[in-house]
This record gives C-alpha cells, structure tokens and sequence, in this order.
C-alpha cells in the first residue's frame, strides 16, 4: 500500500503572487475611491518626493502613502498631530503583505481641527518674537507708492484703487496672487519677499507701504493666510506692512505678525495714505493759528514798545536843562577862579607873618652849636688826661725786669710742649726699629691682606726709605726668612 500514489487534494493551490494579486483587487475593488478620517502620524518625507504616513484613531491605525506627483495637489501641508480626512483608495503593498491608503487629496477634519492648528502654530511663532510689539514699523505720512498682494480679480483691488485716488493719488503697484486654493500661500510669500527686494531707484519702484488683502470668506478660504510661510515672510519683510484680509470679525495669523490690521481692504487704504481734503483743512487751520500768533504776538510787542516810549523822558527837556546847567557851571567857574587865588594869597601872606627871622634863626643855631663844642673839647682833654695816667701805669709795671722773667717762663711751657709733641712723632718711633710701609697710591699699608703679590711698595726708615716688590702674602704668624712682613 506504500507504493500507491497519494489521492489528489480538492483545495486549490495558490501562489504568493496570486494571493497578493487576489487580495489587491478584492481590496481596490471592494472600497474603490473613499475618504478616511484620523490622526496624521509617522510622517516622513523621502528625497524621492514620496510622503509616507500613518492615520491613526482611537481603534486602529491605516498606512498611507502620497505619490510625489500628487504632493501639489494634496491641499495643504501634512504634519503630525494633525486631523485630517483623506481622500483616496484602498490598495496593498505585496512585498510586506499590508495594506495602505494611497492619499490623493487632504483637508482638514472640521473647523475644530483647523482653529487648533492655527493656534499652535500661532503659539509657537509668538514663542519665537515674531509678533512682538517691538518689531512693528511706523507708516509713512505720505508714501509715494504703495504696494498691494492680492488678486487681479475681484472688488478688493478696486476698492483700494478708488479709496487711494479719492483721498490722495498714489502709485500703486500690484504683485497678483492667488488667495486662497492650492499653492495660494507660496505665492503670496513670495510676493512679500520680492516686494521687500526691489531696489530703491530700480526699474520697479520699492513700495514705502504694503497691503496683503483678501475679501471675506470661510475659514478655510483663508488659510493660505494662516500659513507659516506667509506670516514668517510678513514679520521679515522691512517695508510696513498693513494686513487687510477678510471681514472685520475674521482674524489671520499674518494680522499678528503685520504691522497694521486693518478690518476691510478699504479701510487699508485709508490707513495707508491720508486724505487730501483733511491734510488741506489741517494746514489751512494751523496757517490760520500760526497767523493769529504772530498777530498777537505783534500786538504784544507794539504795547510794550508803548509803554516804554511813554517811560522815557522828554529829551528835548532834559538837553535845554543840560544846556543851562552847563552855562550855570561855566559862570561860576569863571568867577571862582579870581577868588581862588585871593584866598591862596591870603593864606601865604598869613603864613609869611607867622615864619621867624631867618637871621636870628641862624644866630641862635650857631650859638648852640658853640656851646656844644666848647663841651666837646673840653672833654676830649679829660679822655686823654686818663689815658696818660693809665699808659704810665703800664709802662710803669713792664720793667726790664719783669719782661725777661715773662720771656723766661714762656720759654720754658714752650719747651715742655715740644717735648711732648717729639714724644709722639713718627720719626722717633722710626728711630726705634720701626718701619712705615707706603703703597703705590702714597698710603699707608696697614694689613697684609692689602698686599697683592708683584705690588710696588715704599719702606720709610729713620734715615731714608728703600723701594721693595713683594713676593707673595704671608701665611701664619711668622713670616718666612727674607720676606716682608704684611
């Protein structure tokens, strides 16, 4: 029984390949197109241009995939955390045996998803300082163009070109872009950014303010203007910036980061330019007041000058008063010169009769002055009686006699003295045995130390001095036979 052949089996017999095929069209044939709500997740970019994804809910999770051809056509930007509703079909993918959502188009699962969003990307830009008061520019009182991002089409544009002719003809240049749709917000970007690089004196003139404006719509209208390009490119741009984008209830992220929000794109125009008719009213206003000023403030001055015209005095009076009181002082200097000298002559005649008689005043000093020698010789004669008398006395007491012994005496305390003096003289110690030893400078040589071997000496004895060369320094106590002692 071993060697009868085995039974044939009535289950068919597959290959991976045709199971893979057999569960790809069961699959593509089953959904066909279909959308898919759930929680972007996994997302990851190759550098092929392929997205790969995952949807996930609270049940399951749905792998999905974006071709690179239809990345522009998806309709906004995937990223993780978001919730969306694919749209797309059901297929497999054989080498891993899964299955997968390839996602042809994308948008967001209702308003809620969309205000989330836009508030969290909101918050992380202002993390950044990119709506920060400090970074808001001033508008030019009265720009010479302006620039203005928004559709060819449409009343917007309209709107803002009457409302800037009826309040102040400008140049207004206009960069079209789409405003809402698919690659709406790449466009407006870039719009903000050109505007920003035109050159000052180019071909196109630089705006000196912008306007980003759109008309109202849904929310989902305006989310090219929600977009992080857009907003990051309004808060670098360096020309003000006025945002007029939907109705006056509706709010864009790129409001924050603009320097101005207007509610309408009219309303933008006017914060743009001013109006002619009121700058004309201000100026005729201020001319008028500057007028009234300088009327007041002449009339002020005229009464001042008044006023102090009145605080002057008469001067013709006062020169007739000068000319008569010069004429006063010059008559009576006239007659108080006459007098003057009267009184002078009078004092110097008083004061003649009051001096004494020179002649007596001459005789009396030179009786005084008689008198006084008389006294003078009188006593030189008493002076030299005296120093007679003393000289006799003098002479008197220097007898030859006594002269001799005083010549005795000092003889000998001179004699004593030069005994002693001899006593301590060099040459009696020389006469002694002692020699005196002289360098070579002429100095005495007090130390054997001092004495440098070949040095020139001088020995002074009591008869003459001898000139020696030494030898050597001495060592101990002694020194050696036929040497110096140093």
């Amino acid at each position: 029984m071993d060697d009868l052949p085995l039974a044939a089996s009535n289950v068919p017999e597959y290959t991976v390949s045709e199971i893979a095929g057999a569960v790809k069209r069961t699959l593509e044939g089953a959904f066909g197109r279909i959308r898919v709500r759930g929680e972007v997740s996994e997302l990851k970019r190759y550098p092929s241009g392929h997205i790969y994804l995952s949807l996930k809910d609270e049940g399951g999770k749905l792998r999905g995939v974006v071709w690179r051809t239809a990345v522009p056509r998806l309709g906004m930007a995937l990223e993780n955390g978001a919730e969306i509703i694919a749209t797309g079909r059901i297929s497999s993918y054989a080498d891993r045996s899964e299955y997968q959502l390839i996602i042809e188009r994308a948008e967001y699962a209702g308003v809620g998803a969309l205000l989330k969003r836009i508030e969290m990307l909101r918050q992380r830009l202002a993390e950044e300082g990119l709506f920060a008061a400090e970074r808001k520019r001033q508008i030019p009182m009265l720009p010479d163009v302006v620039g203005v991002v928004t559709s060819a089409q449409g009343a917007v544009i309209q709107d803002i070109r009457t409302t800037i002719a009826r309040r102040f003809p400008r140049l207004i240049v206009l960069w079209p872009v789409p405003v809402q749709g698919e690659g709406a917000a790449a466009r407006i970007a870039a719009a903000i950014a050109g505007f920003d690089a035109l050159p000052a004196g180019g071909a196109v003139p630089r705006p000196d303010v912008l306007i980003v404006a759109r008309g109202g719509g849904s929310l989902e209208d305006l989310m090219a203007f929600n977009e992080e390009a857009v907003v990051r490119a309004a808060a670098a741009c360096r020309i003000p910036l006025i945002s007029a984008v939907g109705h006056e209830t509706d709010t864009t992220l790129i409001d924050f980061a603009a320097d101005y929000r207007a509610p309408t794109p009219t309303a933008a125009a006017e914060l743009a330019v001013p109006s002619r008719a009121e700058l004309a009213a201000d100026l005729q206003q201020k001319a008028a007041r500057l007028a009234g000023g300088l009327h007041r403030m002449a009339q002020e001055r005229h009464l001042r000058l008044t006023r102090a015209a009145q605080a002057l005095p008469d001067l013709p009076s006062l020169l007739g008063t000068a000319r008569q009181r010069l004429d006063d002082r010059a008559t009576r200097l006239l007659l108080a010169l006459p007098n003057l000298v009267a009184a002078r002559r009078s004092a110097l005649l008083r004061a003649e009769r009051g001096l004494p008689d020179p002649g007596a005043l001459i005789a009396a000093r030179r009786a005084t002055i008689a008198l006084q020698a008389a006294h003078l010789r009188a006593g030189l004669r008493q002076a030299v009686h005296r120093a007679e008398a003393a000289g006799a006395r003098v002479f008197s007491r220097l007898s030859p006699a006594a002269l001799q012994a005083r010549l005795r005496e000092a003889r000998a305390r001179i004699e004593g003295l030069a005994a002693r003096l001899e006593s301590v003289s060099h040459a009696e110690v020389l006469r002694r045995g002692y020699v005196l030893v002289l360098g070579a400078d002429g100095h005495a040589v007090t130390r054997a130390a001092a004495v440098k071997p070949g040095a020139a000496l001088s020995l002074h004895f009591a008869d003459g001095e001898v000139a020696v060369k030494a030898r050597g320094a001495a060592r101990g106590d002694e020194p050696p036979q036929g040497t110096l002692p140093l």
